[in-house]
């Protein structure tokens, strides 16, 4: 996998203390993105499955947020390591410019949906930008209960009011 940058101790990518991994590779190219040099996939560090599980369960107080980037395009590789992560008991939020309804089309996409708990989507747009907002740059994001989501058939939201 491509690794742009492992963060330690984030508050502001999820609820709780969150280690943060950022991918490296993003079709997007959102006007006004907080990390641009995230875009080209063969930046960043060539890691292991192995490599970045070590890295991430050396907190064992921090819960997994996979930002970007964009995490689905790495799907298939980052799937493995996310179950690996569950299974450690992990609480994993996920950023991505998809929309939900678009992941929920591609086997690999939902493969990995499967393992995360918390999605953040859709796309950062600079003229919907809002710094009051938490967990999110745009009003046009939304935050989705994913396990929630995938029982009933529909996208579930979280009430990110506070």
């Amino acid at each position: 996998m491509r690794v742009m940058n492992i963060l330690h101790d984030s508050i502001v990518d999820g609820r709780g203390l969150r280690t943060v991994i950022f991918f490296a590779g993003c079709p997007h190219h959102c006007v006004g993105c907080h990390n641009p040099q995230s875009w080209n996939q063969e930046n960043g560090t060539v890691m292991t499955d192995e490599e970045i599980f070590q890295e991430v369960i050396r907190n064992e107080l921090a819960d997994v947020t996979f930002s970007g980037g964009e995490p689905f395009l790495q799907s298939k590789e980052i799937e493995p390591l996310a179950q690996r992560l569950k299974q450690e008991g992990k609480n994993i939020w996920c950023y991505t410019g998809f929309l939900y309804e678009e992941l929920m089309n591609h086997p690999h996409h939902l493969a990995l949906l499967k393992h995360i708990d918390v999605l953040v989507d859709g796309r950062f747009e600079v003229s919907k930008r809002d710094l009051s907002l938490l967990f999110k740059g745009s009003n046009n994001q939304r935050i989705i209960d994913v396990p929630n989501s995938l029982k009933c058939g529909t996208e579930c939201m979280i009430d990110d009011s506070n």
